[in-house]
């Protein structure tokens, strides 16, 4: 039953509809069913949760990302997550030029697979960093010859493996590089019209700036889709307040190869006289034999040393520790 008004509310009322307060069709409206309409061509199966928590993986995967990389490119590595959204299948292919760089991707022990997609400038710039260079892109793209996309199937390789740990949370996934396509004719994984999620990832390697698209199909995730939820996410991180974190990274540090030289001495030479040099000529140095030699770790001076033998091989004595400043 509806709420009676009393005879002064029906006044008020009356009183406002007169003078023009109040409106007749806005109250009208205001009953009427909002109506969304629905894409059956484009079903909305991720939802803004789904994207939410595959940001926050893939924001850990960038992390990952920036730590390996220098490894190999021996250049600073920006990575952070640009966007993320759905489309069909089509419409991702429909988007990529010929060339292309893709890494068909299986997702065991998931059904399907996934495909990393990096720009061919990146390709380019890592490419030409990878062999000596600055890392600079071509000016224009071409096909890529049987060497250099060995290249660039070793980082996607390192790429694919490091997709485990950010996903451990929701799956433990073993994710293993199926091939590596530059036509986007031959990477139809999946039919044209179901639906996919992409993460865009934008890498920066020194002053070269482009994406990697990570194709995620409804099909390979569907078996998991109740897990994508920040709730599910944050519910299985483990966290262990009383682990020795400060013992773990110092064991890790202590396996570290570092080079250590000790400099026995300097001079100069002409070309001619390094050319004329034979065996059992003397190369008269800067400093006496009693003198005590600089020891580097790395380019740093860090000890000082006398020289001397152990066994029968050629050794230094420690005399003193160079400290920082001094």
């Amino acid at each position: 039953m509806g709420e009676v008004l009393s005879q002064n509310e029906i006044d008020n009322l009356l009183a406002a509809l007169s003078t023009g307060e109040l409106d007749v069709d806005n109250m009208e409206n205001r009953n009427e069913k909002q109506v969304k309409n629905y894409d059956f061509e484009r079903p909305a199966k991720f939802s803004k949760e789904h994207l939410r928590t595959l940001e926050i993986i893939f924001e850990h995967y960038g992390r990952l990302l920036s730590t390996n990389f220098p490894i190999y490119l021996r250049k600073n590595v920006t990575i952070s997550v640009a966007s993320s959204e759905t489309v069909t299948f089509s419409e991702f292919t429909n988007a990529l030029g010929n060339p292309s760089i893709l890494g068909i991707t299986n997702f065991h022990p998931l059904n399907g697979t996934i495909i990393l997609e990096l720009s061919t400038n990146l390709g380019y710039a890592m490419i030409d960093r990878m062999l000596g260079g600055e890392g600079t892109p071509l000016e224009k793209s071409r096909e890529f010859s049987e060497i250099e996309l060995n290249i660039v199937e070793k980082l996607m390789v390192v790429s694919v493996q490091l997709l485990r740990d950010p996903w451990k949370n929701v799956i433990e996934i073993d994710p293993v590089l199926e091939r590596l396509e530059t036509n986007p004719q031959f990477a139809q994984v999946i039919a044209p019209n179901d639906m996919i999620a992409i993460v865009t990832l934008n890498l920066k390697i020194g002053d070269i700036e482009g994406f990697m698209n990570v194709c995620l199909p409804f099909f390979t995730l569907e078996s998991i889709m109740d897990r994508l939820n920040t709730k599910y996410w944050f519910s299985n991180m483990q966290s262990d307040d009383e682990t020795d974190y400060d013992g773990f990274i110092e064991a890790l540090l202590r396996r570290v190869d570092v080079p250590v030289k000790a400099i026995l001495g300097e001079c100069s030479v002409s070309v001619n006289e390094f050319l004329e040099l034979q065996i059992g000529d003397v190369i008269r140095l800067d400093t006496k034999v009693d003198s005590e030699l600089n020891v580097y770790v790395g380019n740093i001076k860090k000890f000082t040393a006398m020289p001397g033998a152990n066994d029968e091989h050629y050794a230094i004595q420690v005399t003193s520790v160079i400290r920082e400043g001094e």
